[in-house]
């Protein structure tokens, strides 16, 4: 589901409270996600679409059930329900297989860089991994924030550390580091 050709005309934008801020989803009108961030970050999504979907018209809306529900059990305490969530992303071929691989690390469970970059066949990628991750335009369902560093510590998340951590500790996963709130 992360891929298609045709660019979407339509974008809808829909606000969801959660307990570490509000997040913004993206949906098309076939029902995919397309965009996830958080109200801090609103601007440079904004911006992200424009360049990404130029054609499109973005407009405030709600996310189709199969979108919204998920988010809401997901942040209700039930870790798995995102995997459902249909989303797609525009992206390079490298950046799309990162993203597709970053969905095989189950909830509860991080991976380094380094073996996230081993799992696409790329080992010496790590840096292109760490940004193929950063571009991650679907973040939660794509999940990014389960990637940490090889010493086990909580590296860069674009929702900001203290946010990682929040959706580390729901899914259950055990980490090295502690940050402040």
């Amino acid at each position: 589901m992360p891929t298609t050709n045709a660019p979407p005309e339509i974008l809808t934008l829909d606000r969801l409270a959660t307990p570490i801020g509000t997040a913004l989803l993206v949906t098309d009108e076939q029902g995919f996600l397309r965009a996830f961030n958080w109200t801090d970050y609103e601007a440079a999504m904004r911006a992200w679409i424009a360049r990404r979907y130029p054609k499109a018209r973005l407009t405030d809306g709600k996310a189709p059930p199969a979108v919204r529900g998920p988010f809401e059990a997901y942040f209700q305490g039930d870790p798995r329900a995102l995997e459902t969530v249909p989303w797609r992303a525009s992206g390079t071929a490298f950046q799309l297989k990162v993203w597709e691989t970053l969905c095989t690390i189950p909830a509860g469970e991080t991976l380094s860089y380094a073996g996230l970059a081993q799992r696409i066949g790329r080992p010496s990628a790590v840096r292109a991994v760490g940004l193929a991750n950063g571009a991650n335009p679907v973040a939660v369902v794509v999940p990014c924030h389960r990637v940490i560093g090889t010493n086990g510590s909580l590296t860069g998340y674009g929702g900001g550390l203290p946010r990682k951590r929040w959706l580390l500790d729901l899914e259950g996963a055990a980490l090295k580091d502690q940050i402040a709130a």
